[in-house]
């Protein structure tokens, strides 16, 4: 019985010895490019970011163009099955984005995927930001520069339409604005990450 179980973790140190796959949390910078609705235009500005402003002002288009915002957070992660060529991950993603336009719009984002030897990945999971709750989707690939890894992600969230709900508003006991509901897609948002991590 000793024997069995010395060989099943000899085993298992070897062939994740032989996996070499690297770890690579750490700080991660980028840029999302913003298709046309909602989440642009507050980037643009064209409405302000708080609920009770977009409900008095979403009353038509949310216009032609998208927006581009930068990304800056860090990533963790953590291993669910570590060996052989293929190691399964669980990444967190804390990111604040639009600091260049004087905005804070944070998000945390779980996904759980695969990543193989050769540093490619692939991985899906949910994103919580102001906007709510999406699905993201993502690729990558990790560089390698000596002992510096600069792991290089794609990432896609689809847009989602949301309802705007204005209630009836009164002044002095007169009807202002009757009650009505809007509906906006947020606009969907494809994200180009760049990380940075040493070996160890």
């Amino acid at each position: 019985m000793k024997n069995t179980i010395t060989i099943i973790f000899l085993s298992l140190s070897i062939l994740s010895a032989e996996a070499q796959i690297e770890k690579l949390a750490g700080p991660k910078v980028g840029i999302t490019m913003v298709s046309s609705g909602s989440l642009a235009s507050i980037l643009r500005k064209d409405v302000g970011m708080f609920s009770d402003e977009v409900r008095e002002e979403w009353t038509g288009s949310t216009g032609k163009y998208g927006a581009v915002m930068s990304q800056y957070g860090w990533q963790w992660e953590s291993r669910f099955s570590d060996g052989g060529n293929v190691t399964g991950i669980v990444e967190w993603i804390a990111l604040v984005g639009g600091m260049e336009r004087g905005m804070f719009l944070p998000s945390v984002s779980s996904m759980v995927g695969l990543r193989n030897s050769k540093g490619i990945e692939f991985a899906v999971g949910p994103e919580l930001s102001l906007g709510g709750i999406a699905m993201l989707i993502g690729a990558g690939y990790n560089f390698k520069f000596g002992e510096l890894n600069v792991p290089v992600s794609i990432t896609y969230v689809p847009s989602q339409n949301r309802t705007y709900h204005h209630e009836e508003g009164f002044e002095d006991g007169i009807e202002i604005s009757p009650k009505a509901s809007v509906t906006h897609p947020t606009g969907a948002r494809v994200s180009i990450m760049v990380g940075f991590n040493l070996s160890k």
